[in-house]
């Protein structure tokens, strides 16, 4: 058996992708943080999987001293440095361990991967290479150095990782230049460098791209600052922005329910509850991108179809002589059911089936909760209206003042997107009328001072971005769901449809990579890595459309572009 330990990066890298069970499959029955207390354990093979920072060396030189493990197997996440290497060794040499270090690999995982198509660059200092951070008014250049630097180091390992190189596009005269001009040096150093290059023999081949590279599209932020504040109404990307959803799980407070608390009583502590919505979750990777009313329409039916076969739990529970919901013995006979009938063979499956109907039942009720309290579905509608310049049924003054609609963070961000959206912004009148409205509201007016001097100073602001001109259509309300019987009390809630329109990200990779003409793309620029000479020039060297493509937002992309994104695809 042996111990992982990992530090906090690589903590974050490893929950999304593998449960306790599977690394347990694996032979690790412990696994710890490096900066914890760990007792030793003098027999067992230890693997580490850190990032190379400077404390975590000396703790690593420190186990060495104190022989905790049988052997090391350092990992680690992103390349170590050469003088950082020789501090192992001589700690390694000190504590006369030497031939106790089996492996030492630098492993180029320096990104969280979220979904089989979806990875973020880190969760731990993610405020350290945020939107913010790229477009502080008062950053330094050796801060600014640091930022992209960070951001390629992940880039790097993401293509390292795919053992592929791609062609780099990016817009001009922003940061996502800075990372493209970075990370092109990087690759092309690597390449040239013939002993040690990342990209070539085994690894080239593995990748799924061997016969054709992928286009990498470097977009930043700042080209559409509209769709990160929009509320939104699929299921993944409300659940992101509503509840606290982070690497894939999910934490609820649950309400106790409606039992009043005795006078003078101590109110109940609100249990705390985590979910993890994972790739082996079927009823969340068919539903995660679609409308919410659709989702609560899924996870009723799903009910009323497991309630169908209750009985049958029941009756298979009670042939075994299981009373309750005793998970583990149910566990212990599922490792022999080759033995048992046919019939028990189904009962983990359909504890599994309920598990899952509890939690979304849990999750979409901890949604609905939230549009109805504040009113999301009239935001959203509100604001895809305003986006795509449509007539608005309602004055944007008095979405702002009702006070049963949304908090006040709702109603900044509503007032952000019309500001943003406006070919010509308000004027001075109606905009001190607009702020009272909003000071009244309760709303710091900081986000619109920064949007404010963000649009005089973007050359964008002459041509606003476009977002399609369609709005969703309301269906009339939930007919099924309505019947009493549901979970879900979607009363007053609308029941919006998408229509597909590309936004602004996804458009910009369409023309890139279908080679299409655009003034919105034509004067992108072009990196092609594996180039002797790198010459810059907008013009692509193939003129044949990308069979895969990666979309990198330099300060952030988000679960909305991610579904447009996957819907653009299909």
């Amino acid at each position: 058996f042996q111990v992982l330990i990992y530090d906090r990066f690589g903590q974050d890298i490893i929950s999304p992708l593998l449960s306790v069970k599977e690394l347990r499959d694996m032979g690790i029955t412990l696994h710890l943080l490096l900066h914890s207390d760990r007792d030793a354990i003098p027999d067992v093979p230890a693997v580490y999987f850190v990032m190379p920072t400077e404390e975590n060396i000396d703790r690593m030189c420190q186990d060495l001293r104190n022989q905790l493990y049988e052997s090391y197997y350092l990992n680690f996440i992103s390349a170590i440095s050469r003088s950082k290497l020789e501090d192992i060794a001589n700690a390694a040499i000190g504590a006369n361990a030497v031939t106790q270090v089996a492996k030492v690999f630098d492993q180029y995982l320096n990104f969280i991967t979220l979904e089989d198509d979806m990875f973020v660059l880190c969760n731990q200092n993610k405020e350290l290479v945020s939107y913010r951070a790229i477009n502080r008014p008062d950053i330094t250049d050796t801060e600014m150095e640091t930022i992209m630097d960070t951001i390629v180091d992940s880039l790097f390992c993401f293509f390292v990782t795919l053992g592929a190189i791609p062609i780099i596009r990016c817009s001009r005269g922003t940061a996502a230049e800075m990372v493209a001009v970075k990370l092109d040096k990087k690759l092309r150093e690597n390449l040239r460098d013939a002993r040690n290059s990342l990209f070539t023999g085994d690894t080239l081949g593995a990748g799924q791209f061997s016969f054709q590279r992928p286009l990498l599209v470097l977009v930043d932020r700042n080209i559409d600052l509209a769709t990160p504040l929009h509320h939104t109404w699929t299921y993944q990307a409300l659940v992101h922005d509503v509840l606290d959803f982070h690497l894939n799980r999910v934490n609820l407070e649950e309400s106790t329910g409606m039992e009043s608390t005795p006078a003078g009583a101590r109110p109940k502590k609100k249990n705390k509850k985590s979910y993890d919505l994972t790739a082996s979750d079927k009823f969340w990777q068919k539903h995660k991108g679609s409308p919410f009313p659709e989702v609560a329409e899924s996870v009723q039916q799903e009910l009323e179809s497991y309630r169908t076969q209750e009985d049958e739990v029941k009756r298979l529970k009670s042939i075994m002589g299981i009373e309750g919901e005793d998970e583990g013995a149910i566990s212990m006979l599922s490792d022999n059911t080759a033995k048992l009938t046919s019939a028990v063979s189904s009962l983990p499956e359909l504890l599994e089936k309920k598990r899952l109907i509890d939690l979304h039942t849990n999750v979409a009720t901890a949604v609905l909760e939230h549009i109805k309290s504040r009113k999301l579905d009239v935001y959203f509608e509100y604001e895809e209206k305003i986006m795509s310049k449509s007539t608005l049924d309602k004055s944007l003054l008095d979405m702002i003042s009702d006070p049963d609609a949304g908090t006040p963070e709702d109603k900044m961000r509503l007032f952000l997107i019309y500001y943003i959206s406006s070919a010509q912004a308000p004027s001075e009148i109606d905009l001190e009328q607009y702020k009272k409205a909003l000071m009244d509201a309760g709303c710091n007016l900081a986000p619109l001072s920064y949007i404010k001097q963000w649009k005089a100073f973007t050359k964008m602001a002459s041509a606003p971005t476009s977002y399609g001109n369609t709005t969703p259509k309301p269906l009339g309300l939930f007919s099924r769901v309505m019947n009493t019987g549901s979970q879900f009390v979607m009363e007053g809630v609308k029941n919006l449809v998408l229509k597909q329109q590309n936004l602004p990200v996804t458009r910009i990779l369409d023309n890139l990579m279908e080679m299409k003409s655009n003034p919105e793309t034509d004067d992108y620029r072009y990196f092609d890595p594996k180039m002797l000479r790198g010459s810059d020039s907008s013009v692509p060297r193939n003129k044949n459309p990308f069979q895969e493509a990666i979309v990198f937002v330099v300060g952030g992309g988000n679960y909305i572009e991610y579904q447009n994104l996957v819907d653009y695809i299909k």
